[in-house]
């Protein structure tokens, strides 16, 4: 039986920030819920020197708490869950730096009172089948219920992250005066 620590640890690892032999890195920026709606956002980042081609689903496999394997069904795309998520995938290369995204998709949901909830702890991805998996950290368990399925989209080629928005050399600087005072003008 894990610990309370262990536990945790498995709900909230810190992703690592080297890059894989794989020469991608995948992780999730976080959970969305509503009205028993789950999303886990996943990103794939090509952390490597060459260009990494993609086509088709994240590979999902989810563990429980102690370790173990959870029995889960894993439907491409959402057409059993929510609709919207149903995009085909598409080949897409990714060049070194580039990024693209998916989404995990489940319902907490009893269907069955005599069929214990589930929640699994730790989830592994792999971009594709026979590529290594890598542990993506959650922000909480993927709470299951007993539906015993969950969702995954394509992945998709994402935008990249804006450039931040360079200062003028000569814009003026605010003083630290008190709040409502006057800045002076250069």
């Amino acid at each position: 039986m894990p610990t309370a620590s262990a536990s945790a640890t498995a709900f909230w690892a810190t992703p690592s920030t080297e890059c894989p032999a794989s020469g991608v890195r995948i992780s999730s920026p976080g959970t969305s819920a509503a009205m028993g709606l789950r999303a886990l956002g996943l990103e794939l980042v090509n952390c490597g020197t060459k260009p990494y081609r993609l086509d088709g689903y994240p590979v999902l496999r989810l563990f429980d708490g102690d370790g173990d394997p959870i029995p889960v069904r894993v439907v491409d795309g959402a057409k059993e869950i929510t609709s919207g998520f149903d995009d085909p995938p598409r080949p897409l290369t990714l060049r070194p730096g580039e990024r693209a995204g998916a989404a995990v998709l489940w319902r907490n949901l009893v269907t069955d009172s005599t069929v214990v909830a589930t929640n699994g702890e730790r989830l592994e991805v792999a971009p594709a089948v026979g590529v290594p998996a890598q542990v993506v950290g959650l922000d909480g368990p993927i709470d299951l219920g007993n539906t015993g399925r969950i969702g995954v989209s394509a992945w998709k080629k994402r935008a990249p992250d804006p450039a931040p928005t360079p200062t003028r050399p000569d814009s003026p600087v605010p003083s630290r005066s008190a709040p409502g005072s006057p800045v002076p003008l250069p």
